[in-house]
């Protein structure tokens, strides 16, 4: 409990921190919201009196105190472009999100795993250089790259997948390749070098002396001891998948949190891009904490404490 409660407030402190630069630097970018709803032939009295009254026109110190009052109060507000609830806007756009990650994150394990491990159990051999050339290729692709050319394949030349938007399984396919490749290669990376190096390990010789199979030395002894510098990784990729999927999610008009932020930036919905923000914050904080915790799950020597 001691170490939950340090590792909270030291989220919530970080949470904060994001708030605070999110907010100013949302307010440097040149624009207005104001334009964006009335249009640029709007009288200049009704956009002082659109201003006022979303209290565009306050000192920025006033508007943050503001937003963190309310934010307090768990009131995200309501947009500027279209007047709704942000949590109803958040709440229709998450599922999608949270569907692409979850497809994203099993096909980047599926490959992963069985890549990492005969690429060190076959070190040097054919198997070895192909998982290593798969896992280049991979980290070397950006998605605003792969996407497109996804969709020139899958769904143009070859007609199997739809272009864009969410309907049915097949339409998932495409962005979960797209968002799931980069991290299943550098996954596979991290689980061929730890486990070539516990494979070196002296408990490693002991299971072979006693006449074990390579499968039980490989599986049961020395991945799980190579697991954890891989769930450091996991967690760390799982909140890139989210920035990831801003990009991928805006190439296949996926309609999730990532497409939702981009549209806010054009539009200016500061309170949108705010409410966006500390979503995927928190989500990248709990993960890592998760992590955490999963450490002494994972292996028994780690404890946790202050």
């Amino acid at each position: 409990m001691q170490f939950l409660l340090s590792r909270l407030l030291t989220a919530l402190g970080v949470i904060l921190g994001v708030l605070c630069v999110v907010f100013l630097f949302l307010h440097l970018v040149p624009g207005d919201p104001v334009e964006v709803m009335l249009g640029e032939s709007a009288q200049a009295a009704d956009r002082a009196t659109l201003r006022q009254a979303l209290g565009l026109d306050d000192p920025l110190p006033v508007q943050l105190w503001s937003y963190l009052q309310d934010l307090a109060q768990l009131n995200l507000g309501t947009s500027l472009y279209s007047g709704r609830p942000i949590s109803e806007l958040l709440w229709e756009r998450l599922p999608a999100t949270i569907e692409l990650g979850v497809a994203a994150l099993l096909l980047a394990l599926t490959l992963a795993l069985p890549l990492g491990v005969f690429a060190a159990i076959k070190k040097e051999t054919v198997w070895d250089f192909g998982a290593m050339g798969f896992a280049l290729f991979g980290v070397s692709i950006p998605n605003f790259w792969m996407g497109p050319m996804l969709i020139l394949l899958g769904a143009l030349w070859l007609g199997w997948f739809p272009v864009s938007g969410r309907e049915g399984f097949t339409s998932i396919v495409l962005p979960a390749i797209t968002l799931g490749t980069a991290m299943a290669a550098i996954l596979s990376r991290m689980v061929r070098s730890t486990l070539l190096e516990v494979l070196t390990e002296d408990f490693i010789r002991t299971a072979r002396s006693k006449g074990l199979t390579e499968w039980a030395i490989t599986f049961r002894h020395g991945l799980r001891n190579a697991l954890l510098p891989v769930i450091t990784l996991l967690g760390l990729q799982l909140g890139a998948l989210l920035s990831g999927a801003v990009i991928t999610e805006t190439v296949f008009s996926w309609p999730g949190i990532g497409s939702l932020v981009v549209e806010a930036i054009h539009r200016r919905d500061y309170p949108v891009v705010q409410a966006a923000v500390l979503l995927i914050s928190m989500t990248y904080v709990l993960v890592n904490l998760f992590t955490d915790l999963v450490y002494a799950w994972v292996d028994p020597r780690v404890r946790l404490s202050k």
